[in-house]
């Protein structure tokens, strides 16, 4: 499910940069940084604007600086959201061209291939659509910890199913998934005492906040942080 707010704020995709590099891995372009030899890694899914998105490169850099191995695969194969006022863009149809469940499928050899790299633990953020195709992963123990920010629509099957560390942040007003509605997925998870788990609303913050934030916004900006530190901590306690 897509609304308008997964469109909000746009990246500028001609200002692609980052401190890493792209690279093939399991077949697919990869923006990749931070220590190759580390033993923990990060992936990222990312919404609808894709792994070139200059904000989520720029997170990615952030956090391999705390000593992740951080990749952000290219799982649209060359066809993100670019141009949300073409009049002949059609959200439905992208994602039926890009379905969450396909995803979930292409994310398992990128797993697969850190393993064999000698990565020992994996934490996956997602983000909106990525956050559809994480909470599938974190229903398997292929990855040690979950991050899910703004998702699109997952479902209280899809959560009861989850097995791992998952953290859920959300902001308060979202149209494709309202704060209450997460906090009753955070309920869910909560009963089960086998691994720990949490849900935080951002007050003020729209959905898709935490990398497409107006740079100007010195409250969004910092909203933003504040979630990217979350973020960061969870797997700093959960990725070892």
């Amino acid at each position: 499910m897509l609304s308008s707010q997964c469109f909000e704020n746009p990246p500028n995709l001609s200002s692609t940069c980052g401190a890493g590099r792209v690279e093939e891995l399991a077949g697919l372009k990869t923006y990749v940084t931070g220590p190759s030899d580390s033993k923990r890694a990060l992936l990222f899914i990312p919404d609808a604007f894709g792994y070139e998105a200059p904000k989520l490169r720029k997170l990615a850099d952030k956090v391999a600086s705390a000593g992740f191995f951080v990749i952000v695969p290219d799982f649209y194969y060359g066809d993100p959201v670019i141009d949300v006022n073409d009049p002949n863009f059609n959200g439905e149809a992208w994602l039926k061209n890009h379905s969450p469940d396909k995803g979930y499928e292409d994310a398992k050899p990128v797993i697969a291939a850190l393993k064999s790299k000698g990565v020992s633990a994996i934490g996956v953020a997602g983000f909106c659509w990525g956050g559809m195709v994480l909470v599938k992963l974190a229903g398997t123990e292929d990855i040690q910890a979950a991050v899910i920010l703004h998702p699109g629509r997952i479902t209280e099957d899809e959560i009861r199913a989850v097995k791992i560390p998952t953290a859920i942040l959300g902001a308060e007003n979202d149209h494709i998934f309202p704060a209450d509605e997460l906090k009753k997925l955070g309920e869910i998870m909560s009963a089960k005492t086998e691994f720990e788990s949490y849900v935080k609303i951002f007050p003020g913050v729209r959905h898709g906040w935490s990398v497409r934030y107006n740079d100007d916004d010195e409250s969004a900006v910092k909203s933003a942080k504040e979630a990217q530190e979350d973020m960061l901590n969870w797997f700093l306690k959960h990725v070892k």
